[in-house]
């Protein structure tokens, strides 16, 4: 076991997080098949509904992941994902690169599990793109259950 630890994200690095993971999740988006302008009316779909005013949305957690050293290794957002509802959602968590495969994301969101239930969370799910393999196995290993699946075969 890590000693990986949450510490909510400070208010002065929501901003530039929040732009860092929304091009992140554009990204995403385009090599699942969207094309740009889908992908960035997503992003404004969620930036208005989870970021009302640039600030989380209420029951909303954002977290810095650190390291035993106190190091901000990644980051973690979950919340519920209908106001006031009991079903939550893993909205992104990543680790930096040169940090992972050392159990931070496995811990972080074992922490964000246990955050959520003390909220009232009665059940948590998450998206994965099909294109990321090591994420489905580690949200298998963690009890995530496949609940859809979307296909697709270009056309051209």
């Amino acid at each position: 076991m890590t000693d990986t630890r949450l510490q909510e994200m400070p208010a002065t690095r929501l901003p530039a997080w929040l732009d860092r993971t929304m091009a992140e999740y554009v990204a995403s988006r385009m090599q699942a098949g969207e094309t740009r302008e889908q992908a960035e009316a997503n992003k404004q779909k969620s930036l208005d509904q989870w970021f009302p005013g640039g600030a989380p949305a209420d029951g909303h957690l954002v977290w810095d992941v650190l390291d035993q050293d106190d190091t901000t290794v990644g980051y973690l957002w979950i919340g519920p994902f209908a106001p006031g509802g009991t079903d939550w959602w893993v909205f992104d968590v990543e680790i930096d690169e040169p940090h992972r495969r050392r159990g931070h994301a496995r811990r972080a969101l074992e922490l964000g599990h246990h955050a959520a239930a003390e909220h009232g969370a009665t059940s948590i799910g998450l998206n994965v793109f099909g294109y990321n393999t090591g994420a489905q196995d580690l949200y298998a290993s963690l009890g995530y259950e496949v609940t859809a699946t979307q296909m697709q075969k270009p056309l051209v």
